[in-house]
């Protein structure tokens, strides 16, 4: 298909990738501070029980978030094909923004019962239909707006914005816990980064609504291609939505058991400080950000079928003896070490993920086809990571959930092997 359209100056072109980028960061810097300050308002939603009992509680709504991410990457995926990139993305930060604002200030279980744990989990609702939306929306803007030779490069800033609003909402506890003592903490500071969060959501609505549009959407428009819908998807681009969900499947859950729970784990299993794992956690996660576009820009290079394996080998050689070797580490340059290198191994699928699935489709079905198998598998396997963690630890198989990741892991990388390298085979067919 021929271009219709001019493509955007190579000004124009990094100003909008900068600002997509700016707004998924606060997207995901909304959606981490739940489990960044799960620790401390877990008693206040969730009085009765034990500590692993409260965090199975928070975990349990943290995947219940994860239920509204379907839905969302279904309806706004389809609105972004058929209304623009754009559209999408700035519908999607204004859910974001209502989420946080609502948590921010319910009032807990001693104050109006049961009510506070209802409205907990309608806000994460809220923000997993945002999360469900931003995902497909996000990826295909950036692939799609970054020029061909340098697409890997670029796109993995997704997940570099993704890793920062993580970094920022570790930031923001590591702050409050300098400055408020744990009593403050656990009785009102927690509430202090839902409402940092809704405040950056409205400013990123307003950056959102002066993006460029991709040259792909006008053109896939100007065509008159067949509207975007789940059964365009399901019967015309089968293999490629399945390819989607699987090669997702073990990256997703990888990426949660390294990041969102390992700060659990650290505490919970380690028996580190909550203060120390926190620190851990920070440090690591900035390396693991600096990773992700030297990751994209070797894909441009040297294709990303070889990076994507490179994950799924190494990390079902890794997996099981990292997290034992973490259950008994008291040195915390130890365990940096050992967290540092479960994110290096799954650079290999997060630097490249977004631009791999961007490049299965065609434009005019794209983010439907990005996003939905996408929220599909991080339903079932990456949501629910924390909560099946804990429930094995609690049940005296800590261990099985070790397997479980590498098991996974090795059902995606029997799919890095038998797949085409999208380099070279790209449905992004402009520059």
């Amino acid at each position: 298909m021929a271009s219709s359209t001019i493509a955007p100056e190579k000004n124009h072109r990094l100003k909008s990738i900068l600002g997509g980028s700016a707004g998924n960061l606060v997207e995901w810097f909304d959606w981490y501070v739940y489990s960044a300050f799960g620790l401390y308002f877990a008693p206040v939603f969730f009085p009765k029980g034990n500590s692993t009992a409260q965090l199975m509680s928070v975990a349990a709504v943290f995947a219940v978030g994860f239920l509204m991410r379907p839905i969302g990457a279904w309806v706004m995926g389809i609105y972004a094909d058929r209304h623009g990139r754009k559209s999408g993305l700035t519908l999607s930060v204004t859910l974001m923004c209502a989420g946080s604002f609502l948590i921010a200030i319910t009032p807990g279980f001693a104050t109006i019962g049961w009510i506070a744990p209802a409205l907990l989990i309608l806000a994460r609702l809220m923000q997993g239909l945002s999360v469900g939306g931003e995902y497909g929306a996000s990826a295909v803007y950036l692939s799609e707006m970054a020029g061909k030779s340098r697409r890997g490069f670029f796109s993995s800033f997704q997940y570099v914005t993704l890793i920062a609003g993580q970094l920022l909402a570790l930031g923001v506890l590591l702050l409050l816990q300098s400055t408020l003592d744990t009593a403050q903490l656990d009785a009102w500071g927690w509430r202090i980064p839902f409402a940092i969060g809704g405040v950056l959501a409205l400013v990123v609505f307003r950056i959102r609504r002066g993006l460029l549009e991709t040259e792909s959407y006008q053109n896939a428009k100007s065509d008159g291609a067949p509207k975007s819908s789940g059964w365009l998807l399901f019967s015309k681009y089968p293999r490629e939505a399945f390819t989607v969900l699987l090669l997702t499947a073990g990256g997703t859950l990888a990426f949660y058991a390294y990041t969102t729970y390992m700060q659990k784990f650290l505490v919970n299993t380690s028996g580190f400080s909550r203060e120390s794992a926190t620190l851990i956690m920070t440090a690591a996660l900035a390396l693991y950000a600096a990773f992700q576009p030297a990751a994209g820009a070797l894909s441009d290079r040297i294709g990303r079928k070889p990076l994507m394996v490179g994950f799924g080998i190494a990390g079902v050689l890794f997996t099981v003896p990292i997290f034992t070797v973490l259950e008994t580490a008291t040195n915390p340059y130890l365990a940096f070490g050992l967290v540092v290198g479960s994110l290096f191994i799954v650079t290999g699928y997060t630097a490249i993920n977004a631009v791999v699935k961007a490049e299965l489709f065609p434009a005019h079905v794209r983010a439907l086809g990005v996003a939905l198998p996408y929220a599909l598998a991080n339903t079932m396997f990456g949501g629910t990571a924390e909560y099946v963690a804990l429930w094995l630890k609690n049940e005296g198989m800590e261990r099985g959930f070790y397997w479980y990741v590498t098991a996974m892991i090795g059902v995606s990388l029997i799919v890095y092997l038998r797949m085409k390298d999208t380099r070279t085979h790209s449905q992004i067919l402009e520059d």
